[in-house]
């Protein structure tokens, strides 16, 4: 857990692997996970390393795999997922796994052969079938029509040709029949009812059986090139109804034979894919392994004997003994005699951030990497993020309601996780929401949380404790007179207690309730964000702390939190002090604490910014409290003086510091060096190497003031800007409310208005299309809008005031990861 708030402690190895134990050692590194390899070929082309040969064998299988699952896939065959995950295959294995695989794509591509010469045969059968009991038809209807019709200009007998063509092409080929022979032919066809199987596709196409008559070669030969044109197949068809007859019956003969050879084929084919689908998961999964060893090899260094490979890796340091176990297993697996060798190295090479989390968070760690990766060692916003995200949230789309599906829709992924995991989705909408589910679920909680502060469930509000306001007026004066108005100063026995918890349900149906929550909103909105600020600047501190930048800790930290409190933090004061001095639990006599003498925040503190000294009602001050005036002042100046502070400190502290080390490398050199020769020992060229230096460390010091400039003015604007930005949680909370108000008021109200049966059918409705509107617009859309509101005011608000995020995140060899992004990648 504790690198969830700081990056593990990582460092950097050198591994001596003897190249007979290096497959095995590798293997079990990829099981575990827990090294990320360097590539210490970068120059080297990929088609020159060492195992290239191995990786393409591995391609080659992985290729037949695919044609395999393929074939599966295209008979509906179910593949035996059991979730076992077998080991790396020995090298010496992978000679039987190619004979396995080569020996299955043989005989699936020679049963495929046959059946589609056998469906090719069985088509043309098939359509032959057709034609010969279409024409037949044809010759008795029109033969002689067609032969009086025609014969009467040709001497000649009339010649035919008969055929099959797709249906949709019948409409041109008839044009083109027409215009090529000027009307010279008479063409009769007819539907082929059932679709017929395309033997190279397999998909269902319709045909149609066509007969043309015409006479002379001439025609002969036009025909028959449209024919060819169209894609249309001709056959021989007797012209004496007798051959016809005979013919059909030898057809359909054949065709009797092909069904019963296609039926031994197609269940031989069927046996060679059931028998494959049992086993198909495991190569795949044990193939992708060889080849991840093998690309993972082809990182490594061989040394001059050529028996042992140099590898360099990043390791957690606090996994070192685990990793030196499993390379323990793997040279025993091996046989070697030899052990490997693990050392440490030293460099000044940033390490990667390695965040350990487990299913509840990684989602969070996901949100806090979509902005950025730690720098190594750096604090990680995720731990605080898993409560101020889904309560910054909560706080836009407070309704307990609205809440209540959102957590029980997170509840049920959470619930039933290992299920929904197991079915692994393409969907990429559903997988979002399901790598979010404890987010979802938190969000929905806290939600719940903040609509029973607010009071409000479905723009409604429970009136659980029973209202703590007393109306004081009798029946006839609340009817006649609609413009009157609770007064909060009565002195009543049931007045000036408090509702126990939340909103007063009386709110709700309050004509004022918008100005109301519309102060009470934005107020703790302000409140919420500065201390959220507020503690982004301490995070900060902690990391200045663990880095040891003790210039950083009085130069930025401790004017940071000086000008971010004596500004933001006394505002927010002023609010508490304003709600606990002016009420409305006073008489006439103490005006100044009343209501109507209470200041505006918001005014005062532009005032105090302005040092104006602001108006006040008659017979009312301006001031909540005795040397206020003096006081603000005094903390606008000291607020202001943190500006030049966190300008100039810090370059001109380190330009101190610099002048300070030459010093005493000077007083240092002169001191030793005067045996060497002192001053004449110079060399002539070592003048312009130091101008080189001092040029070289004024272009440092201007490029470090302009640094802290930029950062002082984001830092100040971004005091002012943040701020107001957390506006945003009383903007959306206000918004959701009304919107779902209004929702309520122009669906769900209309059918509770008619009784009888018939309301009851109309309460149906309405309550399906109130429904459908609620979860699509108020919990989908403001739900999305208030996420991603909330996700700004985490990147920008909150992590600005302490998060670098650019380090580079921690990328282990690892079978798992490997096998699920080539899963993934399969199923796109």
């Amino acid at each position: 857990m504790g690198s969830l708030f700081r990056s593990e402690e990582m460092t950097l190895c050198q591994l001596f692997l003897q190249s007979e134990a290096a497959y095995a050692c590798v293997s079990e590194l990829g099981e575990l996970g827990l090294v990320q390899f360097r590539d210490l070929n970068p120059d080297v082309n990929a088609f020159q390393r060492k195992f290239v040969n191995e990786v393409r064998r591995c391609d080659e299988m992985e290729r037949k795999l695919r044609y395999l699952e393929k074939e599966i896939k295209k008979d509906g065959i179910p593949m035996l997922d059991t979730g076992e995950n077998p080991e790396a295959p020995q090298p010496r294995e992978m000679i039987d796994l190619e004979a396995t695989f080569e020996k299955l794509e043989n005989e699936l591509r020679e049963v495929n052969q046959n059946a589609e010469a056998l469906k090719r045969n069985f088509l043309e059968l098939t359509e032959l079938k057709h034609i010969l009991k279409k024409t037949q038809v044809f010759f008795d209807e029109h033969l002689y029509t067609t032969a009086d019709t025609i014969g009467s200009h040709y001497r000649n007998p009339l010649s035919f040709v008969a055929g099959v063509i797709l249906r949709e092409r019948i409409p041109a080929f008839e044009r083109m029949l027409w215009r090529a022979c000027r009307g010279n032919v008479f063409l009769r066809q007819a539907e082929i009812e059932t679709p017929l199987e395309d033997p190279s596709t397999g998909d269902q196409v319709f045909k149609s059986v066509f007969i043309i008559f015409f006479q002379g070669d001439q025609l002969k030969t036009r025909v028959k090139k449209i024919c060819e044109g169209f894609r249309a197949t001709l056959y021989p068809c007797p012209e004496a109804p007798a051959d016809r007859r005979e013919m059909s019956m030898g057809v359909m003969t054949r065709i009797e034979d092909l069904n019963t050879v296609l039926g031994q084929t197609q269940d031989h084919r069927h046996r060679v894919l059931v028998a494959a689908a049992k086993n198909i998961k495991n190569w795949f999964v044990k193939v992708r392994k060889i080849k991840a060893i093998y690309h993972t090899l082809n990182l490594f260094n061989l040394d001059v004997t050529q028996k042992c490979l140099i590898a360099e890796c990043w390791v957690p340091v606090l996994d070192i003994e685990t990793i030196q176990l499993a390379l323990r297993r793997g040279t025993e697996r091996s046989g070697s005699s030899v052990p490997p060798i693990l050392n440490r190295m030293e460099t000044f090479e940033d390490p990667p951030t390695y965040n350990r989390t487990n299913k509840f968070t990684k989602g969070f760690q996901v949100l806090i990497d979509a902005y950025g990766v730690a720098s190594y060692r750096e604090m990680n916003p995720a731990p605080y993020t898993i409560i101020t995200f889904p309560f910054l949230f909560a706080v836009m789309f407070g309704d307990t309601g609205h809440g209540l599906i959102m957590f029980l829709f997170g509840g049920w992924m959470v619930l039933k996780e290992k299920g929904l995991a197991a079915k692994k989705s393409d969907n990429e909408i559903w997988n979002i929401f399901f790598g979010g589910r404890y987010i979802v679920f938190l969000m929905g909680l806290f939600s719940m949380y903040t609509g029973f502060i607010y009071n409000d469930v479905f723009s409604k509000s429970l009136n659980i404790f029973g209202s703590y306001w007393k109306i004081n007026y009798d029946y006839s004066t609340i009817h006649s007179n609609k413009e009157l108005q609770l007064n909060p100063s009565s002195k009543d026995e049931y007045d000036q207690i408090p509702y126990p918890i939340g909103m007063d349900p009386v709110w709700q149906l309050a004509e004022n309730k918008i100005i109301f929550l519309n102060s009470y909103k934005m107020k703790i909105s302000i409140i919420f964000g500065v201390i959220h600020m507020l503690f982004g600047v301490f995070v900060g501190l902690w990391n200045h702390l663990y880095f040891k930048r003790k210039l950083s800790i009085t130069c930025e930290f401790i004017p940071q939190i000086v000008f971010l409190t004596f500004l933001f933090l006394y505002m927010v004061l002023l609010m508490f002090i304003k709600w606990v001095k002016y009420g409305p639990d006073t008489d006439g006599l103490d005006l100044q604490h009343s209501p109507y003498c209470a200041p505006s925040v918001l005014i005062t503190f532009i005032n105090m910014v302005l040092f104006n000294r602001g108006t006040a009602p008659e017979k009312c001050s301006p001031w909540m409290y005795y040397g206020q005036e003096s006081f603000q002042k005094l903390l606008v100046v000291l607020a202001v003086l943190c500006i030049p502070w966190m300008l100039l400190a810090k370059p001109f502290m380190l330009m101190y510091n610099r002048k300070q080390q030459h010093y005493q490398l000077n007083n240092h050199g002169t001191e030793n060096g005067d045996v060497e020769g002192g001053v004449d020992s110079i060399q002539p060229n070592s003048g312009v190497a130091q101008g080189g230096h001092k040029e070289e460390e004024e272009e440092e010091m201007s490029e470090m003031f302009i640094h802290q400039g930029i950062h002082t003015i984001e830092y100040v604007l971004g005091s002012v800007s943040h701020t107001a930005s957390y506006l945003r949680l009383w903007a959306l909370s206000l918004a959701h409310a009304q919107l779902s108000e209004v929702l309520w008021n122009m669906v769900m109200r209309n059918g509770l208005t008619r009784q009888g049966w018939a309301g009851g059918i109309v309460l149906w409705a309405v309550f399906a299309f109130w429904a459908v509107l609620t979860i699509g617009i108020l919990v989908l859309m403001e739900g999305l809008s208030a996420f991603l509101h909330t996700l700004r005011l985490h990147w920008v608000e909150f992590q600005s005031k302490f998060y670098a995020g650019q380090g580079y995140s921690f990328q282990p060899f690892s079978f798992e990861i490997i096998l699920d992004a080539a899963e993934a990648t399969t199923e796109d």
